[in-house]
């Protein structure tokens, strides 16, 4: 068997691998930290975003809810001749932001009317109280008729919208000519009844901003419903001496609400 001798001319060159030096390392690790940087920025914009989106829907929802609240408790007030104590309607107008205290004929849909099973008869009261961060707040307090107001409800009220900036009622009455900003006629019910809810724009840092109003107009049945359809077999109804006082918490027992 015969050798062959390669010549070191004829010797193959082995591939010299290169290594990164320092500078190249370093411009890769900053590269890469700007992609991350770039992914984070947009990650969060999009979760700001999103919030944002959310909490706006929310409101909007809630102040759609104040709405419909206000237009189904108008439409089902009920005063009873004989027992108007308990039914007198109470309209607060005196102050920056009115407030409202009838009885209503609720229906199922009505907030919170799982709390109350079929008392679907009950005291409503909207008020104008103050909120976080300098906000106001429409809240509504509820009760069974002939109940004691309920501790949970007096201090832990349904809150129907934040950030009210306005909150006016005007009343239409048997005699009137054009609307009354005042209604002091407690065991009567106006024709109708107009307010107007005013909402802070999104992202408002003034209060000097514009409101976004609503504003609707309610018909009543403003016609009570006499003693002789109250009394049971048809009797006839017992002539008072005298009309009861009218007590601004027409509930006997009952807590005063706090505002």
């Amino acid at each position: 068997m015969t050798l062959i001798r390669m010549k070191p001319e004829m010797k193959l060159a082995l591939p010299r691998t290169r290594a990164f030096t320092l500078v190249e390392l370093m411009i890769a690790i900053a590269i890469f930290a700007t992609v991350i940087i770039a992914i984070y920025a947009s990650w969060s914009s999009i979760l700001r975003s999103v919030k944002a989106g959310s909490e706006a829907t929310a409101e909007v929802q809630r102040q759609r809810m104040a709405v419909r609240a206000l237009e189904d408790s108008l439409r089902g007030i009920r005063l009873f001749q004989e027992n108007i104590r308990y039914y007198s309607f109470l309209a607060d107008t005196s102050e920056e932001d009115a407030a409202l205290s009838f009885v209503s004929h609720l229906p199922k849909s009505f907030p919170r009317a799982g709390d109350f099973g079929e008392q679907v008869v009950r005291r409503l009261t909207f008020t104008v109280e103050p909120g976080t961060n300098g906000a106001k707040n429409l809240v509504l307090r509820q009760n069974p008729l002939l109940f004691e107001s309920s501790v949970d409800e007096e201090e832990n009220p349904l809150v129907l919208a934040r950030n009210v900036r306005l909150f006016t009622l005007e009343f239409w009455g048997p005699n009137s000519r054009d609307w009354e900003v005042e209604w002091l006629y407690t065991n009567q019910l106006p024709k109708l009844i107009r307010f107007t809810l005013g909402f802070a724009q999104p992202n408002a840092r003034s209060i000097q901003q514009p409101a976004d109003l609503v504003t609707r107009v309610i018909p009543v049945s403003s016609l009570a419903v006499p003693r002789g359809m109250q009394m049971p077999g048809g009797q006839p109804p017992r002539q008072p001496n005298q009309n009861p006082p009218i007590n601004p918490n027409p509930n006997p027992g009952a807590t005063r609400i706090r505002n």
